[in-house]
C-alpha cells in the first residue's frame, strides 16, 4: 500500500513563515492610523487612501508576481517581492506629505502581493498532494491569519517605546528576514501532462470564456471590501465609538485599560480566531462543494455584521464581533484558491488566482477609502458599514450557480 504523502513539508513550512510575517506588517497599518493622522496634522482620508492605494497594488500586482513566479520561479519573484515591501516601508517612514505616503504605497502593496496568496499558494498547491492540498490552502492561509495575531499588538508595543517611522523600518528588516529560508522552498510540479502543455494565453481565454470565473470574480469582491475596511479602521472605530473599560473587569484586569488597546487586541482576535475558522474551511472543502460553503460564509458574514451595528457599540460586543467574524475572515481562500485549482488546473494557477484576487482588492481599496471618505464627511463610519452588509449579501448569491466541474478543453467555436 501506498504511503501517505505528509501535509507538512519543508515547501509548506517556509511558505506559512512568509506569509506570516508579511500578513503581520500589512494587518498592523490600522494601528498607525491615528498616530501618523496627529503627528501632520491630516485628516482621516489622507492615510486611508495610503492604504487604500497599497490594497489596490496589491491587487494588481498579484497577476503579475503569479505570471513572474511561473516565468521566472517562485523564489525569485518572492525575493523581488520582498525586496520591493522592504523599500516601501523605509520610504515611507521618511514621507512627510500625504502624496509621499500615497506614492511609497504603490510599492508597499505590490511587495504585499510578491510574498502574498496569490505566489505562496500557487507553490503550496502544486507541491501538496491532491488529499493534502485543501488543508495545505487552508494551513497557508491560518498562517496569514496566525500573523494578523501578533502583528497589531505588536506595532502598538512597539509604538510605545520607538516612533512610527522606525517601526516601519523595523518592519522591513523583518520582511527582508523571511528570505533566508527560500533555499528550502522547492516545490515539485504536480501539474498534469495536459496543463503543462496549455500556454498561459489558452488558459486565460479558456477562463474568459467560462461564466463562473467571473462569478468568482465578482464573489471575492465582497471579502476583500469588509476585510480592507476592518483591518484599517476598526482600532479607530473601536477606539472613538466603544462603550469605556470600566476599572476592575475582566478586560480591565488583563490589561486592557482603553479603547486604544482594545482595537488592536480586536484585530488581534480576529486573527486568532480565523486560524481555526480557515483550518475548518479547509477540512471541510474536501468533503463539501466549495461553492455552498462559500455562499454559506459570505451569509454569516452579512447576519453578523448586520447584527454589531444594530447593536450598542461595547467593549463585550466588540470581542464578540471580532471572534464570529474572525471565524469567518479568512475562509474564503483556500476555497477560493481551491476552486479555482480544481476548474482550471494547477499549472497556471497562481496567474488565474491572482486575477480572481485583484477582485478582492478592488473591494478592498474601495472599503479603505470609502471608510476614511465618508468618516470625514458625516463623522461616523455607520454608512461603510450597512454598504458592507449589502456586498456580503451579493457575493452569497452569486456563488450559487458556479459550475464546479473541471473545464476540460476551449470552446471550438
Amino acid at each position: 500500500m501506498q504511503a501517505r504523502a505528509p501535509l507538512f513539508t519543508p515547501v509548506l513550512i517556509v511558505s506559512c513563515v512568509i506569509i506570516m510575517v508579511s500578513f503581520a506588517v500589512r494587518a498592523s497599518f490600522g494601528v498607525f492610523q491615528i498616530p501618523i493622522a496627529e503627528d501632520f496634522g491630516w485628516l482621516r482620508s489622507e492615510f486611508s487612501l495610503a492604504i487604500a492605494i497599497q490594497n489596490l497594488a496589491w491587487g494588481i500586482g498579484q497577476p503579475i508576481f503569479g505570471a513572474l513566479a511561473e516565468k521566472i520561479g517562485d523564489r525569485r519573484a518572492i525575493i523581488l517581492g520582498a525586496l520591493v515591501y522592504a523599500l516601501g516601508l523605509v520610504l515611507s517612514a521618511d514621507a512627510v506629505t500625504p502624496i509621499a505616503h500615497q506614492t511609497y504605497a504603490w510599492l508597499v502593496g505590490f511587495g504585499i502581493a510578491g510574498t502574498g496568496f496569490g505566489v505562496v499558494l500557487a507553490v503550496v498547491g502544486r507541491a501538496a498532494s491532491p488529499d493534502n492540498r485543501s488543508m495545505a490552502l487552508a494551513v497557508v492561509t491560518a498562517a496569514g491569519s496566525a500573523g494578523q495575531v501578533f502583528g497589531a499588538p505588536v506595532a502598538e508595543w512597539m509604538l510605545g517605546f520607538l516612533t512610527w517611522q522606525m517601526t516601519f523600518v523595523a518592519f522591513a528588516g523583518l520582511i527582508l528576514a523571511t528570505l533566508l529560508l527560500l533555499p528550502l522552498m522547492r516545490a515539485p510540479v504536480q501539474a498534469t501532462r495536459t496543463e503543462l502543455e496549455e500556454t498561459l494565453g489558452e488558459i486565460l481565454v479558456k477562463a474568459a470564456r467560462d461564466p463562473s470565473f467571473t462569478l468568482i470574480f465578482l464573489g471575492f469582491f465582497s471579502c476583500g471590501y469588509q476585510l480592507g475596511f476592518i483591518t484599517a479602521h476598526f482600532p479607530a472605530f473601536v477606539t472613538e465609538l466603544c462603550g469605556p473599560i470600566l476599572p476592575g473587569g475582566v478586560l480591565h484586569s488583563i490589561g486592557i485599560t482603553s479603547t486604544s488597546a482594545l482595537g488592536a487586541v480586536a484585530i488581534s482576535l480576529i486573527g486568532l480566531a480565523n486560524i481555526v475558522g480557515t483550518l475548518t474551511a479547509g477540512w471541510a472543502g474536501k468533503r463539501f462543494s466549495k461553492k455552498y460553503l462559500l455562499a454559506g460564509i459570505y451569509t454569516a458574514r452579512t447576519v453578523v455584521a448586520g447584527v454589531f451595528i444594530l447593536l450598542p457599540i461595547t467593549p463585550v460586543s466588540v470581542i464578540l464581533f471580532s471572534v464570529a467574524m474572525g471565524s469567518l475572515w479568512l475562509a474564503t481562500v483556500p476555497l477560493t484558491s481551491g476552486l479555482v485549482a480544481h476548474i482550471y488546473g494547477l499549472r497556471y494557477m497562481g496567474t488565474l488566482y491572482g486575477i480572481v484576487f485583484f477582485s478582492h482588492q478592488l473591494g478592498s481599496f474601495l472599503g479603505v477609502w470609502l471608510g476614511g471618505r465618508l468618516y470625514d464627511v458625516y463623522g461616523d463610519y455607520t454608512l461603510v458599514w450597512w454598504i458592507g452588509v449589502g456586498v456580503g449579501a451579493f457575493s452569497a448569491i452569486v456563488h450559487l450557480p458556479i459550475r464546479e466541474e473541471r473545464l476540460r478543453c476551449l470552446a471550438t467555436a
